[in-house]
C-alpha cells in the first residue's frame, strides 16, 4: 500500500472514529467566558473545524482570487449570522445546514470542482451565515459576547489558513488524488452528521 493510500485510510478511520465527538458540536449549551473560550470553541466543535479547513482547502484548489476571498467571506458572514441570532432572527434547521456545509464542501473537494467565482462565493457565504448563527445562539451565555465572537472568528481564520496550507499538497506527486480522498472523507462525515440531525429533528 502506498504512503498516500495509507494516509487516506488512516485519515478516514480517524474521521469516522471522531463522529461521536462531532455529533456533540453546537449542542446549544451556553458559552462561558470571553476571547479564549471563543477561540477554543471552533477547535473543539468538529463540524465547524472540518468546514473551516475545507473552505481553505477548496480555495487553495480553486486558486486566486478565491483562495483569499473564500476565507475572508466565511468569517464575515459568520459575524452577520451571529448578529442575526442575537437579534432573535429565527433560521430553520441551522444544525442540519451546518452538517450540510461539511458534506457540500467535502464533496466539492472530492470532485475537484472548478467552480466559477459566483458559484463558489454564494454557498460559502450561506454556510458562513449558518455557522455564525449557530454560534450566535450561544453568545448570550458568554461573559463577554463581543470577545467570544472575536475569538471564534480569529480561530476560524486560522483554520482557513490551515486548509490553504494542506492544499499545497496538490503540487506533490499524487497530491491532488490525496486531497480529493480527504475531501471524500470530510463529505462522508458531513453526510453522516446530516442524516443524524435530520432523524433527530
Amino acid at each position: 500500500m502506498s504512503v498516500a493510500a495509507r494516509l487516506v485510510r488512516h485519515g478516514g478511520l480517524a474521521l469516522a472514529g471522531s463522529l461521536p465527538l462531532l455529533a456533540q458540536a453546537h449542542s446549544g449549551a451556553p458559552a462561558a467566558g470571553g476571547f479564549v473560550q471563543g477561540f477554543l470553541h471552533p477547535l473543539t466543535g468538529g463540524d465547524h473545524l472540518l468546514a473551516m479547513v475545507a473552505v481553505g482547502l477548496w480555495g487553495a484548489l480553486l486558486g486566486p482570487p478565491l483562495v483569499w476571498s473564500l476565507p475572508v467571506l466565511f468569517p464575515l458572514l459568520m459575524v452577520v449570522g451571529a448578529v442575526a441570532a442575537l437579534a432573535g432572527v429565527a433560521v430553520p434547521a441551522v444544525e442540519a445546514g451546518v452538517a450540510l456545509s461539511v458534506l457540500a464542501l467535502g464533496g466539492a473537494i472530492a470532485a475537484a470542482w472548478r467552480a466559477p467565482v459566483a458559484a463558489a462565493l454564494v454557498p460559502v457565504a450561506l454556510f458562513g451565515f449558518l455557522h455564525g448563527h449557530a454560534h450566535g445562539t450561544e453568545l448570550p451565555g458568554a461573559a463577554s459576547p463581543a470577545s467570544y465572537a472575536a475569538g471564534f472568528v480569529l480561530a476560524s481564520g486560522l483554520l482557513h489558513g490551515a486548509g490553504i496550507g494542506i492544499g499545497a499538497l496538490r503540487h506533490r506527486t499524487h497530491g491532488l488524488r490525496l486531497l480529493r480522498a480527504l475531501g471524500a472523507a470530510i463529505g462522508a462525515v458531513g453526510a453522516a452528521l446530516l442524516l443524524q440531525r435530520l432523524s433527530a429533528g
